[in-house]
Formats: C-alpha cells, sequence, structure tokens
C-alpha cells in the first residue's frame, strides 16, 4: 500500500500540471527553469522530500522517489530533470554530513536546494588547503543540473600543495567533491542543446572558491549510515542511476499518452478514419506499452530486492543486486528511447512539428538516455560479468559487509 504522504506527493504534481506544462515551455527559450516554477517547487517541498524526516522530509524510498520523477517527467521532463538533481543531490549530502551539520543546514533552511557532480572543464580543477581549515577550490565543471536554483554546489577537484598532490595519512591521492557555497561560484552559460533544453545544465567556475572548514568533510556518501532508510547504503553510482532511469520512464509514459491523444484526433492524409483506426498505429501502441511496462517493472522488481536485502540491518547491499538494479536502470532508460522513437515515427509529421509534445519527449528521450550512469556502453560491463568476468569496483556492491550495529527498528 502507498504511504498516505506519497499519494499526496503524486497528487500535488497533478494540482501542477499546468504550472508544469507553462515552465517546461518557457524553459525552452531560456535553456533553464523560470524562477517562478522553482520558487512554486520549493513551496510545495519537492527538492525535500527524499530527505530523512529527521531534516524535514519525507524520507522517499527508491521505488517512491522513481514515482514520483516519473509522474512529473510524464509532463515535462526538464522541470522534472531539476526536480531529479536537486532532491537526489539534497538527500545525499544529508547522508554524507554530521547529523548536527545536516540540521544547521537543512533545518534552519528549509528551501536549500543543492547541485553538483559534472564533467571536467576546461580548467584542471585543484584545491588547496589553508591554515584556517577551509579549503580553496579552482576549477569549472560541466553538465551542472539546476545550477540557477542551488544554493550550494559539489565540485571535484584534487587536493594539491603547490604542483604535488596532498597526500592523506595512507599516503593516497585525495580527490573528492567540495560543497561551495552559491556566493563561492559562478554560472558560466554553456548549455544549449536539444535534449532536457530547459534543465539549465551549465558550468560551474571556482576561482579561489572557499569551502569553510565545517563543510570540508562532507560527502555524498558516509559509512555507517546515518540514517536507516535503505538508500544511505547504495552505492552512489546507484543512487545517481535510477534517478535517471525514473526520468525516461516518465518521458515514455507520457508519450504514451500524447500519441493516443494524436491518434484518436488525427485523420492521416488520403484516409477517411483517424490513426487510432490503423493496424499499424494499434501495433506499435501495443509493443511500446509493453515495453514501457516491461522496464519499468524490472527497475521496480530490482530497487525492490535491493531495499529488502538492506531493511533492518546495516549492511551494504552484494553485488548480484547491484548489478541487477544496474541493469534494470541502463535498460529502462534505453528501451523507453527506443519507445519514444517508435511512437513518434508512428506520428508522422504531426510529431515532427516543433509545437508538439512528442516532438519534445524525443529529445528528452534521448537525452536522459545519454547520462554517464545510465547510457548503452554499461551494457558491456554488466555483460561481462554476466559472462564470468569479475566486476570492477563500480559494479562489485558490498558483499553484504557488515559495517556497523544494526538500525533501531
Amino acid at each position: 500500500m502507498l504511504r498516505a504522504i506519497h499519494q499526496e506527493r503524486l497528487a500535488k504534481i497533478e494540482d501542477l500540471r499546468e504550472e508544469i506544462l507553462a515552465a517546461g515551455d518557457e524553459a525552452q527559450k531560456i535553456r533553464k527553469l523560470p524562477t517562478d516554477i522553482v520558487t512554486r517547487l520549493v513551496d510545495e517541498g519537492f527538492f525535500r522530500f527524499a530527505l530523512p524526516t529527521e531534516l524535514g522530509g519525507e524520507d522517499a524510498s527508491s521505488m517512491e522517489t522513481i514515482e514520483i520523477l516519473e509522474h512529473m517527467a510524464a509532463i515535462d521532463a526538464s522541470v522534472a530533470w531539476n526536480v531529479m538533481l536537486g532532491s537526489e543531490i539534497n538527500a545525499m549530502a544529508a547522508g554524507g554530513m554530521d547529523p548536527e551539520l545536516a540540521k544547521e543546514i537543512y533545518i534552519d533552511n528549509p528551501r536549500v536546494v543543492m547541485c553538483g557532480g559534472g564533467g571536467p572543464g576546461s580548467t584542471p580543477p585543484r584545491a588547496e588547503r589553508q591554515p584556517d581549515g577551509s579549503v580553496k577550490v579552482w576549477g569549472q565543471t560541466t553538465f551542472i543540473s539546476g545550477c540557477h536554483n542551488a544554493d550550494y554546489c559539489f565540485m571535484g577537484a584534487p587536493l594539491m600543495k603547490g604542483d604535488e598532490p596532498d597526500l592523506d595519512e595512507n599516503g593516497q591521492m585525495v580527490f573528492k567533491l567540495w560543497l561551495l557555497p552559491r556566493d563561492q561560484f559562478e554560472i558560466v552559460e554553456t548549455w544549449d542543446v536539444a535534449g532536457l533544453r530547459g534543465s539549465g545544465s551549465d558550468d560551474a567556475k571556482a576561482d579561489g572558491a572557499v569551502v569553510p572548514a565545517k563543510y570540508t568533510g562532507i560527502d555524498l556518501w558516509s559509512l555507517p549510515a546515518h540514517y536507516p532508510n535503505p538508500v544511505y547504503r547504495m552505492p552512489t553510482a546507484l543512487r545517481l542511476a535510477y534517478n535517471k532511469a525514473a526520468i525516461a520512464l516518465g518521458v515514455a509514459k507520457g508519450s504514451l499518452e500524447v500519441f493516443a491523444d494524436i491518434a484518436k484526433n488525427k485523420i492521416p492524409m488520403l484516409s477517411s478514419t483517424s490513426l487510432a483506426k490503423r493496424g499499424i498505429a494499434q501495433y506499435r501502441m501495443g509493443v511500446a506499452e509493453a515495453m514501457y511496462r516491461s522496464c519499468r517493472a524490472f527497475l521496480m522488481e530490482a530497487m525492490e530486492a535491493v531495499e529488502d536485502e538492506l531493511r533492518d540491518n546495516d549492511k551494504l547491499p552484494g553485488a548480484k543486486t547491484t548489478q541487477d538494479a544496474r541493469l534494470a536502470c541502463t535498460h529502462a532508460a534505453n528501451e523507453c528511447m527506443k519507445v519514444v522513437d517508435l511512437l513518434h515515427n508512428t506520428a508522422g509529421t504531426t510529431g515532427m512539428r516543433m509545437h508538439s509534445p512528442l516532438e519534445r519527449k524525443l529529445r528528452d528521450a534521448h537525452g536522459a538516455a545519454t547520462h554517464r550512469w545510465v547510457a548503452h556502453p554499461l551494457y558491456e560491463d554488466l555483460g561481462s560479468i554476466l559472462l564470468g568476468n569479475e566486476p570492477s569496483p563500480e559494479f562489485a556492491g558490498g558483499l553484504s559487509t557488515q559495517i556497523g550495529p544494526p538500525p533501531p527498528k
């Protein structure tokens, strides 16, 4: 049974449907979300639902998170992508910091939104420790979705001492994501793409940005986990993957809805009946629905298996459940792209027109499926494991390692 608070969250998305549609249209023009929808989404708690209840959130499970993002992405993927990224990084950062510091950040400022990650930019990143315990960061990071909405940004950089790496106590190089307050990073507008056009995935640039000493220990993962929700013990790559797969599911779901409307109302050239009466449209609608529902079922089954493995204990997920979940995420993103391709082709020139919702969903489906954590090259890694080869650390799971006493029930 769905939790009441989760049902309310899904219902709230429906309440906001017209606002989301309007914001999605505007976002296509300005390549980021308009301020008014960001304010509305913050007001309604859409960047907080994945936080633990101790920090004012709803402690959403991975499956609840998938449903929320899917439902919003069916309306507009760019709006949902911003919510996905902000809620995802908010929750991951909360799990990777001292609980008392987390209360200061999230309770004292209930409107906080974070962003971060991204890829390497044109400026080689570096970080240096300062005498007062702070760290200064230089660099430029690409693909920082939702950076225009954020109060903080995580930027990756190696810790350096002059021209040499600043090694840890084990003699290892230190590379981590540093939490930069908003006044410490600049947004460089580089995002001009087709898919997920309104996601605001511009660059973030730091030029001697100061990371306060109390933020230097923050990561996106902390063990033992501070909260009992299984998501806080899922490997970072898996947490990043199921969120992206959720957007892909939503785009496919929305495309099925849009295509059904087109088919019922379109009279193809040289035809006397609607597209919905044509065998090819009926056939492809059936195939597309089956593709969407099967990959969604696989994803939910795989994520439920991970959560079942981690419930009421303090373990990390095993290799098999981790690999199954990553395969399901990759499969969902790529099959959903095929669903949208199929429906777009069947809709003919109606789907091609720039004002057609199906045209935007085509671009968004391809954008979602290109993301590093769900992109098609991962099939090779996962297929190699299925053929008996050793997994890389990304797919090794935690081998059910006990990492502390069980959390309170």
